[in-house]
Formats: structure tokens, C-alpha cells, sequence
């Protein structure tokens, strides 16, 4: 494993400046906050240009409500060896420390970044803090790179893992994680 992160971490620096480690405040189970790893995948600094692109989010409601979730398909911030981390999902790899610290486990509800997390604090989304955040989760695998995902799918999914969730399902889950680690779309 340690070859691998370092041929990646030598990537992200000959491509550009900046951290090779991604660190993020999320909310995981409980509304634990906790430091989020990842691989950087995207310029230095490019969340400044979040405000500006908010207009391509996939999860932009069409009633004109603020969308509580962010994805932005082939996001023009990705550098070149993001784009290839994120279709093989090797951008993730540091969350493996996240699981060892305890933060994480291996399935779960992904955990979420401030700011989406202080929207769903309403009886009907709440639920899902109750659940383990994880690595891989019920959402990535039932979806993801399957078309676009309405954020109401997204938000019942995170409810029905986690009044559900067992070693059965959680094994059935990273069963299904390793063919949808491949993404055919680039979000």
C-alpha cells in the first residue's frame, strides 16, 4: 500500500502546488466532527470557486430551494490526475486512516462536510446521522455512476442504511463497492 500512496502523492505534487492530503472537516455518526482525508483532486484553493459554479450542482432542486448536497459533473477545478484518482476512486484511500482513528468504518452513510450536514438536522434527515459514517456506503454503490440521483433518493437511501444497517447488509454493500469503484461519470 505505502508504494501505491507514494506514486500517487508524487503525481499530485508534479501536477501542482499545494497539499497532497485533502483535510476537510465532516460529520460523521452522532454529529461527531472529525478531520476528513482524501487525496487532493482539484486545484489548490478551489473551493473559493464553489459560489460561482453552484449553477452546475446536479442536486440543484428545480423548485429553487437551496440544494443541501454538492456535486458538480466534470467540475473544471479536477486537475488532470484528480480526474484519474476519482474514476478509480483512488482518491479515497486516505480515509483508511479515518477508519483506523475510528472516525469512520468501512460502510456507512458518507460523512458530510459542514455545511451540508447543518441542513439536515430536521426530524425527516436527522436519522441519518444515526448511522455509522463510512468508506463506501448504500448510495455509492446503488447509483453511483448510474445517472444523475435526485437528492430526496440520496437523503431516503442515508435514512433506510440506517435503520437497517447490519453485518449482512454492510457486507453486501462492500461486495457491491469494488465493481462501482470504477466511475463511468465525472463528478
Amino acid at each position: 500500500m505505502l508504494p501505491l500512496f507514494t506514486l500517487i502523492a508524487l503525481l499530485i505534487r508534479i501536477e501542482s502546488k499545494g497539499p497532497i492530503i485533502y483535510r476537510s472537516k465532516r460529520v460523521g455518526a452522532g454529529y461527531k466532527i472529525f478531520d476528513f482525508f482524501k487525496f487532493r483532486s482539484m486545484r489548490h484553493q478551489s473551493s473559493d470557486d464553489l459560489v460561482k459554479l453552484s449553477e452546475l450542482n446536479q442536486y440543484t432542486p428545480s423548485d429553487g430551494t437551496p440544494a443541501t448536497f454538492i456535486k458538480i459533473k466534470d467540475d473544471p477545478r479536477v486537475t488532470r490526475v484528480g480526474a484519474f484518482l476519482r474514476k478509480y476512486s483512488l482518491d479515497e484511500l486516505p480515509q483508511l486512516f479515518n477508519v483506523i482513528r475510528g472516525d469512520m468504518s468501512l460502510v456507512g452513510n458518507r460523512p458530510l462536510p459542514l455545511y451540508e450536514a447543518k441542513s439536515l438536522t430536521s426530524d425527516e434527515w436527522a436519522l441519518r446521522f444515526l448511522a455509522p459514517a463510512g468508506l463506501t456506503g448504500l448510495w455509492q454503490v446503488s447509483r453511483r455512476g448510474k445517472g444523475e440521483m435526485s437528492e430526496r433518493e440520496r437523503k431516503k437511501l442515508d435514512n433506510f442504511y440506517a435503520k437497517k444497517y447490519s453485518l449482512r447488509l454492510d457486507l453486501v454493500i462492500l461486495l457491491a463497492t469494488f465493481p462501482a469503484m470504477k466511475q463511468r461519470e465525472k463528478v
